[in-house]
């Protein structure tokens, strides 16, 4: 356990992005927050994080979100050099997903209920769809779009103008987003074999037919209700009927990867959907104890074995694992911001220290004979926070604050009564 290369590693991921922030003030500010995002404050907003670091108001935090002169793209951008730089591996792959952002009003870019996958249900919330990068050597965030729903947003000039929607965001769908994230991640040379997401991007043909033409192989989940071309047949069918009627020799176990528990075994299943089956199959997952299934379209520039194509669609999993350590660890969704450039810095700074956390996570050695795991994401910020960041505070720091959350409460309050009172 290095600390001090945890220390050096920082210095040197800010020194990086540096060049991002046009003034030295938004410069330092920046580099105050990621240290908060990366501390253990409980929680990662921009009031926490400007205690945490030892000012006396949160407004230099919230410049930084709003209206400081910084390229978040850009930064975005050196997030993605870092990973393929630490976690580059030729057989990497790029693993697309969504997820919710629960809200309580209906200011806030983007804001509506609609399906969050985080609840799991209809609820009050933004979605935001990431990209994220899986090899061997780890995983991270490496790009965000912020999902904009067509009716009730993009048609709303008003609503989009509050929000501070810029013109050039116009309606696109959860896998156009992804395509356009996947489009400049490989066209940046970020080292991928393959791409992998749930059904929202399995049931795309433009984006599957997008990869097809860059070579790109994909293992992408689909719906039961799914038809397919068995063997280039030419009456489609459903995939759980194609799966009923496969014999049992066809049916093998392997480990989809390891998880909490062990190694997640399920009984696996290909069928071929061309000619020679080379190229496009449709891969069946059974649970060995319920036999739920879950299906995939597949597509494999060259032959692979089934253990390949089985990896692949372990990999999705990984993202909802980055989702988890980014909301825990570093605050992903402890924003309270509106405005849609506030959404996009926050998102990106705590991607940052995410990043930070996996090429830490990396680094470190292997060590069968000790009788622990290694670091883990989640221990290394516990024990940064607790080794590297402690609080700039002191006494009447402290009790400055708890006086100024005590007048803004007060603001606040009056404001809401004087507008309930109009109505």
């Amino acid at each position: 356990m290095d600390v001090d290369r945890w220390s050096v590693r920082f210095d040197e991921v800010m020194a990086r992005v540096a060049g991002r922030f046009f003034r030295v003030e938004p410069r330092s500010t920046a580099r105050e927050f990621v240290s908060g995002l990366l501390s253990s404050v409980e929680r990662k907003n921009c009031w926490w994080l400007a205690e945490q670091a030892g000012h006396h108001r949160p407004d230099a935090m919230q410049r930084l979100l709003r209206s400081a002169r910084w390229d978040e793209d850009g930064v975005r951008d050196d997030i993605r050099d870092l990973a393929v730089e630490h976690l580059g591996d030729p057989g990497g792959v790029l693993v697309v997903d969504e997820t919710g952002f629960l809200k309580k009003g209906m200011h806030s870019a983007g804001v509506q209920r609609q399906y969050s996958g985080t609840g799991g249900r209809i609820e009050n919330c933004q979605v935001g769809v990431f990209l994220a990068y899986a090899s061997r050597h780890g995983r991270a965030l490496i790009d965000r779009r912020l999902y904009l729903p067509e009716h009730g947003w993009c048609d709303d000039p008003g609503r989009r103008e509050a929000a501070g929607i810029p013109p050039e965001a116009v309606f696109a769908t959860k896998p156009r987003l992804a395509a356009d994230m996947l489009a400049a991640a490989l066209d940046a040379g970020v080292p991928a074999r393959w791409v992998t997401g749930d059904e929202v991007y399995g049931q795309d043909p433009r984006l599957r037919g997008e990869l097809e033409d860059r070579g790109v192989g994909y293992v992408l989940a689909v719906a039961c209700s799914t038809r397919v071309r068995i063997n280039g047949g030419r009456t489609p069918v459903r995939a759980d009927k194609a799966a009923a009627a496969l014999p049992a020799s066809a049916w093998h176990t392997h480990s989809a990867g390891d998880g909490a528990k062990g190694p997640r075994r399920y009984r696996w299943a290909w069928i071929a959907l061309d000619g020679d089956g080379h190229r496009r199959q449709l891969l069946i997952r059974s649970n060995r104890t319920t036999g739920e299934m879950a299906f995939y379209r597949c597509f494999t520039p060259e032959p692979v074995p089934l253990p390949a194509l089985v990896r692949v669609a372990g990999i999705r999993w990984s993202i909802e694992e980055l989702f988890q350590a980014a909301k825990g660890c570093v605050g992903l969704d402890h924003y309270q911001v509106r405005n849609h450039r506030s959404w996009n810095r926050h998102i990106t700074l705590t991607m940052l220290a995410l990043a930070i956390l996996a090429v830490a996570a990396a680094e470190q050695p292997d060590d069968p004979g000790s009788g622990r795991i290694r670091l883990t994401v989640n221990e290394i910020r516990r024990l940064v926070g607790a080794l590297l960041l402690t609080p700039a505070t002191t006494a009447t720091l402290v009790l400055a604050w708890s006086d100024w959350r005590r007048q803004h409460q007060a603001r606040a309050r009056k404001a809401h009564y004087q507008a309930r009172l109009s109505t």
